[in-house]
């Protein structure tokens, strides 16, 4: 009897192991909903980040003030002193940390991309290449915009995009928000609830670089194939080395 009692446990035990080790293991083939974690910069701001086909994305813009070797980035607040800026520089928009830091980030012209010393340890400015891969997985730049975009808008009192916000499901996890901007002669672009707009880390000619550009009112996501001004001040995602 006691072998049998023995024999008995033993494969209930069995059972349970592959009951539970089967269980924990199991991916839900029908969750398509992005994997997520975190990433915390040199002076311990701390982003949401998503993984998106092959690549890790912040699911936040960068508001750091140093570089990652923990330097001070200069701070332009001045119309004339940002004007034409051919040398690394970051502010904020409207020059009010207090309203735009937390939910828009900071803007950095690419004199400060070029630095390569931009994004936290492990991460990097994307190139061209790299936007241009998130988008193609995301359907193409004709809908990928639209999964980019965070939902509802500022008339609903849902969201931080003016209406339509145009085919927004943020199904990427991305959560992008409108960034407003700098430009090159140093007033700030008033577009905040309009569009988003990102540096790439790609140079397209001695004066300009390439960025990417979503809208409020299409779909669509892309990279201008000019480029804009290199003194102009633009919003930042990294993407994981």
């Amino acid at each position: 009897m006691k072998m049998i009692n023995r024999v008995q446990i033993w494969l209930l035990l069995a059972l349970l192991w592959v009951v539970f080790s089967t269980s924990g293991c199991k991916k839900n083939n029908d969750d398509t909903s992005p994997e997520s974690d975190t990433v915390t910069d040199i002076e311990g701001n701390v982003y949401k980040t998503v993984k998106i086909g092959s690549q890790w994305w912040m699911a936040e813009n960068l508001k750091t003030t140093k570089y990652n070797d923990g330097t001070d980035i200069p701070q332009v607040k001045e119309y004339e002193s940002w004007r034409y800026l051919a040398s690394p520089g970051f502010c904020w928009f409207e020059n009010d940390p207090d309203t735009y830091k937390n939910k828009y980030g900071a803007l950095y012209n690419w004199y400060a991309v070029n630095t390569g010393k931009l994004a936290p340890k492990g991460w990097h400015v994307p190139t061209d290449t790299e936007w241009n891969t998130l988008i193609n997985y995301l359907g193409g730049w004709q809908v990928a915009g639209g999964k980019m975009k965070s939902t509802g808008t500022i008339e609903a009192g849902t969201g931080v995009w003016y209406a339509p916000n145009a085919g927004a499901t943020n199904e990427s996890g991305f959560s992008a928000v409108p960034t407003g901007g700098r430009e090159e002669g140093g007033g700030f672009i008033q577009q905040l609830p309009y569009e988003a707009d990102w540096w790439s880390s790609t140079e397209a000619d001695i004066n300009n670089a390439l960025d990417c550009l979503i809208r409020y009112d299409h779909t669509t996501a892309g990279c201008e194939p000019d480029g804009l001004d290199k003194s102009c001040g633009l919003s930042i995602r990294c993407v994981k080395d």
